[in-house]
């Protein structure tokens, strides 16, 4: 590796570690006078009007099927007309109790089924306006050896990493992919690897309660012990916070691998060094 490499991973590295140890209570505002910053905590924003709103639009603008209540995007917005008030006091006040997942299976193109958890209308607006406001927060600290699930980043760029690799030498891969990840996230390592970033009680509390809302399979209820549903607007983003562990694992190592969402390929230039890793 060129020494100017080496020291840009370094300085990259240094940057990352004081990033990861400020914890984040509030978010920086630019919204109101004349561009002087507010600082608000992340309750407010996720509670703001503006931001709520965007996730209304998001919600609607993806579609997707009905939850266990049988509410279609078209109806929220009439919903929320009249329940506006109460759903944001509820949320506020820490009442807010999502609604179990609805158990979907959708075919795999090799085999076997996907299991998707599809919550309520109401629910994926809300965990979309809690992503809003996380995901910048996040997208500090996210390696860029990461593709999936992120704003600005795509498949396409995971292969223009692989090219750049194999390019360099580095033609071995070592291959992994997570069996049903999303089915077996730890809730309680969940919530250890937000708080090393975040240290807003409502916002956990928040996201706990959408991590063990239950899911409803076929008219019976189970409980979510584990797992994040694939479905919700929240699931991708604590996915790849989850992930960031292994990331930041790899990097400590000074492997070069290429992460897209569970799937994960670490590129060596030899067969030693690929039974090695």
């Amino acid at each position: 590796m060129r020494q100017s490499q080496k020291t840009e991973q370094q300085a990259d590295r240094l940057s990352r570690i004081g990033l990861e140890n400020r914890k984040y209570t509030r978010a920086r505002s630019t919204g109101y006078g004349e561009g002087k910053g507010i600082s608000v905590t992340i309750q407010d924003s996720v509670l703001n009007r503006n931001n709520l709103n965007q996730a209304y639009l998001r919600v609607k603008r993806n579609k997707g099927a009905a939850g266990v209540d049988d509410m279609t995007v078209n109806d929220l917005l009439p919903y929320l007309r009249e329940n506006k008030a109460e759903l944001i006091a509820s949320l506020r006040e820490g009442k807010y109790k999502p609604a179990p997942v609805k158990r979907v299976e959708i075919p795999k193109p090799n085999g076997g089924v996907r299991r998707l958890g599809i919550p309520t209308v109401v629910d994926r607006m809300v965990q979309q306006a809690v992503a809003q406001i996380l995901t910048p927060i996040f997208e500090r600290f996210f390696s860029d050896n990461s593709f999936g699930f992120r704003p600005h980043r795509g498949a396409h760029d995971a292969i223009e990493k692989v090219v750049d690799l194999y390019n360099q030498g580095y033609r071995r891969v070592v291959d992994l992919d997570l069996k049903a990840y999303f089915d077996n996230v730890n809730h309680d390592l969940m919530i250890k690897y937000l708080q090393q970033y975040i240290d807003d009680p409502w916002t956990l509390r928040l996201i706990r309660k959408f991590l063990t809302s239950g899911v409803l399979d076929h008219g019976f209820f189970a409980k979510s012990e584990k797992g994040t549903p694939q479905g919700g607007p929240l699931s991708p983003l604590l996915a790849n916070i989850y992930l960031n562990e292994l990331d930041k694992e790899l990097t400590r190592h000074g492997h070069h691998f290429v992460r897209y969402a569970d799937d994960c390929n670490i590129y060596v230039k030899s067969q030693r060094a690929g039974e090695r890793v």
